[in-house]
C-alpha cells in the first residue's frame, strides 16, 4: 500500500510539472508542443525553450522541493512534540528568517524593493537592464543567506533557552518565545525602515517567482540529505509515540536522537523558508492527509508526508499563476486559505463523528 501511495505522489508530482510549464502571466499556454515540434516554428520553438527552461521548469520545480521539505519537516515536528498541530515553524525559524530578511533590506537602504515584482517573468533589453537584473540576483542571493542565518540562529537561541532538547514542552515554548520575540524585533526594524516594507511583504506572503536553477539543487540537496536522516532516525518518533518511558526501555539513545531530528526540522524549514519565505500549512496539512488515507510507521509517514508536501504546493503554485493571470495570487495566502478550510473541515468531521478534532 505505501509502495503504490507513494508512485500515485510521484505521479501526480510529474503531472503537475507538465502543467506548470504551461502557466504564466497569459494563464494556460501550451508551450510543450513547440518543444515536442521544433522543426515547425524556429521562433517560436527558441522563445518556448528560454521560457520553458528559464523561468517556468525551475520555478515550478522548485516550488515542489520547498514543498517537500516542509512536508517533510511537518512529519518531524509533529512526531517529535507528538502533537498533530505542530508545524515546521514551531522552533522559531520562521520569525528568525523574517528578522533576517528585515534586517539584510534595512542594510541595502530598501533597495531590494525590485525583487517584490515580476522581474523574472520581464523582458528587458540593453546593458542598463543586464546590470539592473545582476544586481538583483546579488540581492537575491544575500537576502537568501540572511534569511537562511537568521533561521539558523532563531534554532540556536530555542535550543539554549530550553537548556537542549531533553524536555518537549520545554522546547517548544521556548520556540514560541523566541518567534514572538524575534517576530516584535521584526516589526521595530521595519518601522524604522519604511523602504523596505514592499521587499518584505513578498518574503512574509510566500513566493516562487524567484526560484532558479540553483536554489532547485539546493533543495533538492538538502531534501535527499534530510530524507535520509529521517529515515534513519524514524525509530526514535515510532518509540517516542508511545512516550520517553517507553523509548528508553527499547533502548533507543532519545537525547542524541532527539537532537538530531531537530537538526533535520531547522535545516529542512530554514532552507525552504530562504528560498521561497513564509508559505503555511503545507508542513501542517501534509502529514494530516497522509494519516487520512493510510495509517503507517514513521518512516514511510515521512517521506508521504514529503511527496504530499511538494505536490501540495506545486498544485498551490500552478493556481496562484493562473487563477488571477496577468495578476499573480501569492502562494503562501493560497496555501493558508485552502490549508485553514481543510483543517476546519476536518476539525468539523472529527466534531460530527464524537472523536478528537484532529
Amino acid at each position: 500500500m505505501v509502495l503504490v501511495w507513494t508512485l500515485a505522489g510521484v505521479l501526480a508530482a510529474l503531472v503537475l510539472l507538465a502543467v506548470g510549464v504551461c502557466v504564466g502571466s497569459t494563464g494556460f499556454e501550451n508551450l510543450l508542443g513547440p518543444l515536442l515540434h521544433p522543426a515547425q516554428d524556429p521562433v517560436q520553438t527558441a522563445m518556448a525553450q528560454q521560457i520553458v527552461w528559464q523561468i517556468r521548469l525551475p520555478r515550478t520545480a522548485g516550488a515542489w522541493a520547498a514543498g517537500a521539505l516542509l512536508g517533510l519537516a511537518g512529519a518531524v515536528a509533529q512526531g517529535l512534540f507528538r502533537n498533530p498541530l505542530a508545524d515546521p515553524y514551531l522552533l522559531g525559524s520562521a520569525s528568525g528568517a523574517s528578522l533576517g530578511v528585515a534586517l539584510a533590506l534595512a542594510a541595502l537602504g530598501g533597495g531590494a524593493g525590485m525583487l517584490s515584482g515580476s522581474s523574472a517573468g520581464s523582458m528587458m533589453n540593453g546593458g542598463m537592464a543586464l546590470s539592473v537584473f545582476s544586481s538583483s540576483v546579488w540581492v537575491r542571493i544575500g537576502l537568501t543567506g540572511a534569511a537562511f542565518l537568521g533561521a539558523v540562529v532563531a534554532v540556536l537561541l530555542t535550543l539554549l533557552l530550553s537548556k537542549g532538547v531533553g524536555h518537549t514542552l520545554r522546547l517548544l515554548l521556548a520556540g514560541v518565545v523566541v518567534g514572538v520575540v524575534l517576530g516584535a524585533m521584526t516589526h521595530l526594524v521595519l518601522l524604522f525602515t519604511p523602504d523596505s516594507l514592499q521587499a518584505m511583504q513578498a518574503f512574509m506572503l510566500g513566493s516562487t517567482a524567484f526560484v532558479g536553477w540553483t536554489s532547485c539543487w539546493l533543495m533538492a540537496g538538502v531534501w535527499a540529505v534530510c530524507v535520509l536522516a529521517a529515515w534513519l532516525l524514524a525509530r526514535v518518533l515510532d518509540g517516542l509515540s508511545l512516550g520517553d518511558a517507553t523509548a528508553v526501555s527499547l533502548g533507543l539513545p532519545v537525547a542524541p536522537m532527539r537532537a538530531a531530528l531537530v537538526a533535520v526540522l531547522a535545516l529542512a524549514t530554514g532552507t525552504a523558508v530562504a528560498q521561497t519565505g513564509l508559505i503555511a500549512f503545507v508542513g501542517l496539512a501534509a502529514p494530516h492527509l497522509v494519516r487520512s488515507v493510510i495509517k503507517t510507521t514513521h518512516a514511510h509517514l515521512m517521506l508521504l508526508s514529503s511527496l504530499v508536501g511538494g505536490v501540495l504546493l506545486m498544485a498551490a503554485d500552478t493556481l496562484a499563476r493562473g487563477l488571477l493571470a496577468p495578476q499573480e495570487l501569492p502562494v503562501g495566502v493560497l496555501t493558508a486559505v485552502l490549508g485553514g478550510g481543510y483543517l476546519l473541515w476536518l476539525m468539523h468531521r472529527g466534531t460530527r463523528s464524537g472523536g478528537g478534532a484532529l
